[in-house]
């Protein structure tokens, strides 16, 4: 999974300025942090749910996503 996330997902979001990584697989919940643009995105529940079906698509597999924003540490000031 973290493969498709690093090598399929994130070049299509990084497209827009955004960001995805991921962090962990358990128990059928997949948790992914975003960071750049996506990281406040106002439509971020829209591209969650388009890597749920990707995912399902591509690999067979059903997840739910658990979305983290990150903002870069000089937009927490």
């Amino acid at each position: 999974m973290e493969k498709y996330i690093n090598e399929i997902i994130a070049p299509k979001l990084q497209g827009d300025g955004g960001w995805v990584e991921f962090v962990s697989l358990e128990n059928g919940e997949l948790t992914l942090t975003f960071r750049g643009e996506c990281s406040k995105c106002l439509i971020l529940h829209r591209c969650v749910e388009w890597i749920e079906s990707e995912i399902k698509k591509d690999l067979n597999k059903t997840v739910k996503i658990k979305a983290v924003r990150k903002k870069p540490y000089f937009q927490d000031v």
